[in-house]
């Protein structure tokens, strides 16, 4: 025993030395204050990019929603070791960022607003000036539900957000049901996607009527598969359409029945609508054609199609082209024209529906990719449609 307590010692001995001789970076001199450190939006709309990393031999802010669209941005080091790069003018909108400090890949640590991801390596700013702000309306709730999956055998957290004044209303609400995208967590419709903010300002102005936003978590790791640890050129084939069945399922046997219990809600077709994008535009496709009698209004932002990614069921359903004309209200497809990761999905997806007569609403962003700048214009657009 006491050999033991003396390996023990020895070895909290030598991971106590080791913490202690791991040299801890300085404290910014007294001299830099915060906002000095700090990236802000300045008042002509630009954006000044700092960091405070007097190490480092050259530091850059990449900007862009996507590898292909990424411009790199040198910024320049002062005497006291912040680094800082102010921008041109710069439109309203949510902009996505990071930094390569010596080619190391990192999001602002001074920022209080990363992107939500599974893998969080990128922040966001926002320019003031539209649909995005937090403005002074009334402001709808946001709740988060912790709820046993029975599809999938494990707890699980869903977003919804509930429109100013819907407790005193004895009238039930539409709900729309909204999945995110690859890669991302259902924070990232709230935060990135600005849920929130655009129904209540579109609200406000009477351009959407009252409803629920449900916003699930799109990757289900069905099977103890983890989305990232799948390589890009096998996803069509095995991950897309496990996790697009294993989501269907927790959609129908507990996310609609626990809305329904929580929530007073309508519960025929003309009340539900879903929408998704990208990786949760391919599960609205899949959801909504396998129970089409549940949904009269549905939303693909540049979603991987069923051209790529069988399922037989879906297959069917297209074939009735009658069927799905005299069900939806509306069925919206989007992508943008340089998109090079579901470009060809969608304008697939287009041709089948023009040769089979199937009713739907085609929109292309121009000169845009696989990105959120398709996908907010697309919601905006979407949500102001629904149950009218």
């Amino acid at each position: 025993m006491s050999g033991k307590l003396t390996s023990l010692a020895l070895l909290v001995g030598l991971f106590t030395t080791s913490a202690i001789a791991i040299p801890l970076p300085a404290k910014p001199p007294e001299s830099v204050a915060l906002r000095e450190i700090v990236s802000g939006v300045n008042s002509d709309n630009t954006i000044t990019w700092r960091l405070w990393a007097p190490s480092a031999k050259a530091v850059e802010v990449v900007t862009g929603g996507t590898p292909e669209s990424y411009v790199s941005h040198p910024m320049t080091k002062d005497d006291r070791g912040v680094w800082s790069l102010t921008s041109e003018v710069m439109k309203p909108n949510l902009y996505e960022y990071f930094f390569n400090v010596d080619g190391f890949r990192t999001p602002d640590t001074g920022s209080g607003m990363p992107k939500p991801q599974r893998q969080v390596n990128t922040s966001l700013i926002l320019v003031p000036g539209s649909v995005l702000d937090i403005c002074n309306v009334p402001h709808g709730e946001i709740h988060t539900l912790t709820y046993r999956s029975t599809a999938l055998k494990r707890e699980r957290q869903l977003h919804v957000w509930v429109p100013p004044g819907a407790e005193k209303s004895s009238e039930p609400l539409p709900v729309l049901y909204f999945y995110h995208g690859f890669g991302d967590s259902a924070w990232s419709a709230l935060t990135q996607v600005r849920v929130p903010q655009i129904m209540d300002n579109l609200l406000a102005e009477g351009k959407i009527v009252p409803m629920l936003v449900v916003i699930p978590d799109t990757e289900t790791d069905a099977e103890g598969i983890i989305p990232e640890d799948v390589p890009p050129a096998e996803r069509r084939k095995g991950f897309y359409p496990r996790n697009a069945l294993a989501a269907d399922k927790e959609l129908t046997t507990d996310i609609i029945p626990l809305i329904a219990q929580r929530y007073a809600v309508k519960d025929e077709a003309e009340g539900r609508a879903l929408a998704g994008l990208s990786q949760g535009g391919y599960q609205t496709l899949v959801s909504g054609m396998r129970h089409l009698d549940a949904f009269a209004w549905l939303g693909i932002f540049s979603g991987v199609t069923t051209e790529s990614v069988p399922d037989f069921r879906v297959s069917a359903r297209l074939d009735k082209p009658k069927s799905i004309n005299n069900q939806l209200r509306n069925f919206t497809l989007v992508t943008g024209d340089k998109d090079i990761v579901t470009g060809r999905d969608m304008i697939g997806l287009k041709a089948q529906l023009d040769k089979k007569g199937i009713k739907h609403d085609w929109h292309t962003y121009p000169d845009l990719g696989h990105e959120m700048d398709v996908w907010r214009p697309a919601y905006i657009d979407f949500v102001q449609k629904l149950f009218r």
